[in-house]
This record gives structure tokens, sequence and C-alpha cells, in this order.
């Protein structure tokens, strides 16, 4: 048996069209479908009743601690003991109509314990449009293989999907105390622990991002304070594509500090910017859409809020092993 499991908080723009791409293809299936939702105020808990009123399969339930990994979690305990597949569905997703049964037919054929996928990043207008440029872009993504339409094949981290259910378990689940990059977090201790990660490039999903540049600032810098505790956790040593945004962060700050000794220091903020900015001009002219001209501000805002986020975890961590030794 599968359960889907879907986390949501204040997702009403997008919660009905996702749970309308995910409820065919789960009643074909013969799943269970499990909204957890951490307390919306937005209308999302009266969208999903509605159409669990129009659809068995699917129930509405509370997830106390509101974020995704605790209702992941939650969904993961209390199935029923026949459930032996777990899936995950993001609110802020579209699926393809073959979505279920390419993950299921992927953990199988290649004896996998989880399937994880590609995202396509889309706006729907405005600077949203911008924002998912940027993301489906190596300028904001650093050539990540499940933001750049990676190939299927075993990996260590892409998009979850689809999880062995009792391997899930075994290995605790999510770790709760993480609010963001605990996807990657988990694929660290799933593979330590013997397991297999396929990704399914045929299974790839739509997913829209933040409207805002502030939004988009908050939600960075939390991937970046979840990156930094994944790697400290783990002992692991960042990628190129992962020091590159606090270098340009650091850069500029000594840049800025050291201007007033000389002007010569303001040319690297300054190539910096241009980049970005020619970056913009590129894409709005290709696209021939001026939205696109915000590609500059929003790839600027990404780089510099995971950067901070990154930073000021690691030099958090080393004040708390200051105070520890003293």
């Amino acid at each position: 048996m599968l359960v889907v499991v879907v986390p949501v908080l204040n997702e009403a723009a997008f919660i009905e069209a996702c749970l309308k791409s995910i409820l065919p293809q789960a009643r074909e299936a013969g799943a269970a479908v499990m909204v957890m939702d951490g307390g919306s105020t937005d209308g999302t808990q009266a969208i999903v009743a509605a159409l669990a009123q129009l659809n068995p399969e699917l129930t509405l339930h509370d997830n106390p601690k509101r974020i995704q990994s605790a209702a992941v979690n939650l969904a993961a305990r209390s199935a029923p003991d026949s459930a032996t597949l777990l899936l995950r569905v993001d609110g802020h997703c579209l699926y393809p109509p073959s979505f279920i049964a390419e993950c299921i037919a992927a953990l199988k054929a290649h004896d996998a314990t989880s399937v994880v996928v590609p995202m396509r990043t889309v706006g729907t207008g405005g600077l949203q449009k911008a924002i998912a440029a940027v993301q489906n872009s190596r300028l904001g993504n650093g050539g990540a293989p499940h933001r750049a339409g990676g190939r299927s094949g075993f990996v260590d981290h892409g998009h979850h999907a689809l999880f062995d259910r009792q391997f899930f378990l075994r290995l605790g689940g999510y770790d709760e105390t993480f609010s963001h990059n605990e996807d990657a977090e988990l694929d660290r201790r799933a593979i330590a622990a013997g397991g297999r990660i396929w990704m399914c490039s045929e299974a790839t999903v739509t997913y829209f991002p933040r409207r805002t540049l502030g939004a988009l600032a908050r939600q960075y810098f939390k991937h970046g304070v979840g990156r930094m505790r994944t790697l400290r956790r783990h002992r692991l040593k960042p990628r190129p594509r992962q020091l590159a945004a606090p270098a340009i962060l650091v850069l500029c700050v000594l840049s800025l500090v050291l201007m007033p000794v000389s002007m010569w220091f303001a040319i690297f903020p300054f190539a910096y910017a241009l980049a970005c900015l020619l970056w913009a001009i590129t894409s709005a002219g290709r696209a021939r859409d001026p939205w696109l001209l915000g590609v500059a501000p929003a790839a600027i805002i990404v780089h510099m809020a995971w950067a901070f986020g990154f930073l000021s975890e690691f030099f958090a961590a080393r004040r708390h092993v200051s105070r520890s030794a003293s």
C-alpha cells in the first residue's frame, strides 16, 4: 500500500491545483492521501476539506510542529501497518500524470530505498517569473542535478519523492530540528546506512517559487543555515558551488570596507552586480519579457541570503564550541 503525505502551511494559492494533479493517480494506485496542515490561516484547510468531500482517499490532519519534516514523520508513523511506500508531495508543486507510477516503477526496478526527482521552476507572472528564471539557471542553482534536469541514475541527493517506508522509519525519519535542508541531511544518513537513492528524470515536477524578494531572502537564508548544519553534522567538505556565494559575500564586504582607502576596491562588487545585470538583460532580451530584468536583484538576493545564512550558522557553531571549551 502507498501513502501520500502532503505537508502544507498557508498554501491556499497552490494546494487545489497540487491535489488535483495527484489525486487521480493516488486513486488509481489505491493510495491514501494525507494532507498534514501546520496551522494554515489563509483558507488552505477549507480548500482541502472541500476536496476531501469529493475524494474519500483524501484526509486532513493537524501537524502541531508546523514544519514539513515533522509532517512527513507524523504521517510515516501513523500510516496503516499495510503501508509499505511513502510518497512526499509538496503543496507548491504540480505533478505529471504518471508521477506515482514512474516513481514506484523506478524504486522497484533499481532496488532503491528512495526515489528523488528533478524540479522545473515556473513563475506565473510578474517578479515570480524572474525568480523562477534564476532558480532554473546555473546563476541560481550552481548546477545542482535535481535543479538542472538531472539524468536518471543513482545520486546522493535530490528533490524527495518516494520512500521505502520501513527504511525511512529505521533511519528515524527527518531530523525535526531542521526546518530547511532536512532532505539533504536525511540523504546523508540513508547512504551511510546502505540506502540507494535513484533520480527518476521521467517524473520531473513543476515547482512554483516565492513571489516576492523578501520571501525569497527568508527562504534562502534558511537554506544556507540548513546546508551548513548538514555539513557540520556529517563532517562534510562543502562543494565548490556551495562556497561560491559565501566567497562573493565576503569579497563584497571587504571591498566596501576598503573603499575609503582606494576606490579601486569597488571593482569587485561593481563587476559582480554588472554580471548579474548582464545576465538579466540577456534573459529578458531572449524571452522578450521585461519582467526578467528582475533576474538581477533576484540572483543577488539568492546569493547573499544563502551565504549570510551559511556563514552565520558557521560562526554561531564556532562560538558555541569556544564557550564549551572555556
